[in-house]
């Protein structure tokens, strides 16, 4: 498998919430190639996420992994799912604002992910009993509420959010503007690879 882990066997502490093997998330089904709810990564994400999540436990916090390696297959289903007429099921949680065929012009989709190159992490600080902590906004919500700088955030959202940012720096992850959770290895050893083994 590409030398890829487990993220919650690799760094023992982590929780793990995979949406794309549910239905809970945008399509409103679990994505193609997600056949098991793991959170899958290269090694070196794995090593760097250790040092962030060590750097969370002696604040307090704790981490919680909505996705991490995204079969292309799954990117696919995305683009299948943008073309699909809109029935609204999923609308009023994830893009409330926004027309789903905006989703791709405006970034918060891509034809090919960071994710597939298997060290790009979807992540949220939780408290030390795995409770997510307020970040002004849910995961995979595709709305200016969820770009790093978004106006109206109170100060606690933008303290978990700078502090999420912070961890992951430390630990060689960039941020995407667009979305507080999402975050690259910036040395990842597969920058040109997309890979599409299912998640088992």
């Amino acid at each position: 498998m590409h030398e890829f882990v487990d993220l919650t066997e690799a760094v023992p502490g982590v929780w793990a919430e995979v949406r794309y093997a549910t239905s809970h998330n945008l399509t409103g089904h679990p994505l193609a190639g997600y056949t098991a709810p793991r959170a899958l990564a290269t090694h070196e994400a794995a090593q760097a996420l250790a040092v962030a999540f060590a750097q969370a436990k002696r604040l307090g916090y704790g981490m919680l992994i909505f996705d991490a390696y995204r079969p292309q297959k799954a990117v696919d289903d995305f683009v299948r799912w943008s073309r699909l007429p809109e029935d609204g099921k999923t609308k009023g949680e994830f893009y409330p604002h926004l027309d789903k065929t905006q989703l791709f012009p405006l970034g918060y989709i891509a034809l090919r992910s960071g994710h597939s190159r298997g060290s790009t992490i979807d992540l949220t600080l939780t408290d030390a009993t795995g409770r997510p902590v307020d970040m002004g906004g849910g995961f995979d919500l595709m709305d200016e509420r969820s770009h790093h700088n978004a106006p109206g955030l109170t100060a606690e959202q933008e303290k978990n959010r700078r502090t999420l940012c912070a961890l992951m720096a430390y630990a060689g992850f960039a941020p995407y503007e667009c979305e507080w959770w999402h975050y690259r290895l910036m040395k990842e050893p597969y920058p040109d690879e997309a890979f599409d083994f299912d998640i088992v």
